[in-house]
């Protein structure tokens, strides 16, 4: 018997505060208040799909950092979060693939909260296309890997805007 395929769900981070002079190191930008109460919003939407996340992985910047934790705790049952370096911004595709299946070893059901367009880019090596998937901050897919760790021919299965979940 087949093993069922595990879950990821690529997450990108909330609206965060603009670039200037207010944030000079762009690793610490936090969430507005705004970003963080749509965000939870969304999360929201997600729980009604009936999704599950074991693992949340995340960026080290701020800003993905305070995502990830908005969606565990969404989540019922507060599922662990874990900063992967390999998912901050410029990061190279299956270098971030080998070290999120390293990480995520046990984890049937795996979010990763990252950057624009590295996600987009994470999310087209995952299935095997040539062009990147476009995500709006808040935005989440899933991906259906069926080994692991997953190599270029996954199956997306959902990608869905913020609006679309919030709603």
């Amino acid at each position: 018997m087949a093993a069922s395929p595990r879950r990821l769900y690529l997450i990108r981070h909330a609206i965060a505060a603009e670039r200037g002079p207010d944030w000079p190191d762009d690793g610490q930008r936090p969430l507005t208040k705004r970003g963080a109460q749509r965000m939870a919003q969304v999360m929201n939407g997600f729980a009604r799909l009936g999704e599950s996340i074991d693992l949340i992985l995340t960026s080290p910047l701020t800003r993905a950092v305070q995502t990830a934790a908005i969606v565990a705790d969404a989540l019922g049952r507060r599922p662990p979060v874990r900063v992967l370096p390999a998912l901050a911004p410029g990061f190279e595709t299956s270098r971030a693939a080998a070290a999120m299946a390293t990480a995520a070893r046990t984890a049937h059901h795996v979010a990763l909260v990252g950057h624009e367009p590295d996600l987009g880019q994470l999310a087209a090596w995952l299935i095997g296309a040539r062009e990147p998937l476009p995500f709006k901050k808040g935005g989440i897919c899933r991906i259906d890997a069926t080994r692991w760790p997953p190599g270029q021919s996954n199956q997306l299965v959902w990608l869905a805007t913020p609006k679309m979940l919030r709603r």
